[in-house]
């Protein structure tokens, strides 16, 4: 019996993580262009580009909750394949979309699907694993997403033309078609059953009537570990696509197509170190890999600030620059089998979707709020000031790392050896809910 459940839960998991490839496939596809499209494509301004973006956090404050409380009441799977055809919906709009107004719509489906994706995936692929892994299961998804992005990244700049706007649609289609395909492979997925068994303080809160949201905010730990969040999603993915693109490129003045190839770096090193990374982690605490990512990300910066020393093309400053998108794949790399195994083994079993869609949404949030200070900094000439603010974030994460280690249960926090091979969701011995 404990053989075929094994397999069952391989079975799962592999389909869950093709299904994520293959959709994290269509987003590479238009990703690196949706700035550009709405601003010169469309020629709809770089406000309206700018609000597209911030449609996407307003979109993660709207859905995140309600898709919470759907996943722990309904299950992951049909959650997921909502999602998935939103997504698809606000893709096909967002390429067919000619105005400020339709493409701000489309903006917001694409947000409010993909954010409900996100928590959907997190706990189906909790739901697949044991705690032994787990860590493994969530590197593997990481590294295929950067994977399948990066592909389609480089496929789609090979079809993509800005004088031609049937281009971008094109590829737009082709993103929501994947994330049909997304729903397709995941929404005949057979979860593993399981029966819950709730701790006495959950049972207790229960019956006092406290709500998720409260019980939430009153897990100490887990309001530490999602402001350190805030601090990691906003230092550098945040970053990413705006502030170090920017800065790479006004400042230390290296050409668009090295940048790309820093994207290549940044993803080859998530990919060439992901399953060697988790091998590390494995025997050592959580909140050690999280406090070294900040210590990697400083470096990352400062090689930044090495490439602002030399001129745009020398040698010197398009090495600085690789350098600095590589130690940013170290550092992913590193969070990849960290962060959620440590939401999955703090949330509660019932609670398990509003956990992991709370994270999503401080993830989402920090995110859109990242490129405003690098647009903003960078845009008025501050580079130093800009590379100065981003360091101190840096050496923040560290010093939040240490000090969530204090309140961290051992479980949680990989101090303490797994020994069951149940699917658990909490930091007690519980199993999750019934399946999707």
């Amino acid at each position: 019996m404990a053989i075929t459940k094994e397999k069952t839960m391989r079975g799962a998991l592999r389909r869950v993580q093709v299904g994520n490839a293959l959709s994290a496939f269509g987003s590479g596809f238009t990703l690196p262009y949706m700035f550009v499209y709405v601003e010169r494509v469309r020629g709809l301004g770089s406000l309206t580009a700018w609000l597209v973006f911030t449609l996407f956090a307003a979109a993660a404050l709207v859905v995140l909750p309600l898709g919470g409380r759907g996943i722990d009441r309904f299950g992951p799977r049909p959650v997921l394949v909502a999602g998935a055809v939103l997504t698809s919906l606000g893709a096909l709009s967002f390429g067919l979309a000619t105005t400020h107004w339709t493409i701000l719509v489309a903006a917001f489906l694409f947000g409010a699907g993909v954010t409900t994706c996100q928590p959907a995936l997190a706990t189906m692929v909790v739901r697949c694993s044991t705690r032994t892994t787990r860590a493994h299961a969530f590197a593997l998804q990481f590294t295929l997403v950067n994977l399948g992005m990066g592909i389609g990244a480089m496929i789609g700049g090979q079809l993509v033309d800005v004088s031609r706007p049937g281009s971008l649609t094109l590829l737009f289609s082709i993103e929501a078609l994947m994330f049909l395909v997304l729903a397709a492979v995941t929404g005949t997925v057979r979860l593993p059953a399981a029966v819950a068994v709730e701790d006495a303080s959950a049972a207790t809160a229960r019956k006092a009537g406290g709500s998720d949201f409260r019980t939430l905010l009153g897990d100490r730990p887990m309001v530490k570990l999602s402001i350190l969040a805030g601090l990691i999603f906003f230092a550098c993915y945040g970053q990413f696509e705006s502030g170090v693109a920017a800065y790479a490129t006004s400042t230390v003045g290296i050409s668009p197509s090295a940048l790309g190839i820093g994207l290549g770096v940044n993803t080859f090193a998530i990919v060439l170190l992901q399953m060697f990374v988790v091998r590390i982690t494995a025997r050592r605490r959580r909140t050690t890999a999280i406090a070294a990512t900040g210590l990697v990300w400083l470096a990352a910066w400062i090689f930044a600030g090495v490439a602002g020393l030399f001129h745009g093309g020398s040698f010197a400053a398009i090495g600085s620059m690789m350098m600095t998108y590589a130690l940013f794949g170290v550092g992913e790399a590193l969070l990849a089998p960290t962060l959620g195994p440590i939401v999955a083994d703090l949330a509660p079993a019932r609670l398990l979707g509003t956990y992991n869609a709370a994270f999503a949404l401080v993830k989402q949030v920090a995110i859109a709020l990242g490129p405003a200070l690098g647009v903003l900094l960078v845009g008025a000439g501050l580079s130093t000031v800009y590379l100065a603010v981003l360091s101190l974030f840096c050496v923040a994460i560290t010093v939040a790392a240490w000090r969530l280690r204090k309140v961290l249960p051992a479980i949680a926090d990989n101090a303490t050896p797994a020994r069951s091979k149940v699917v658990t969701g909490s930091q007690q011995v519980a199993v999750l809910a019934t399946a999707a």
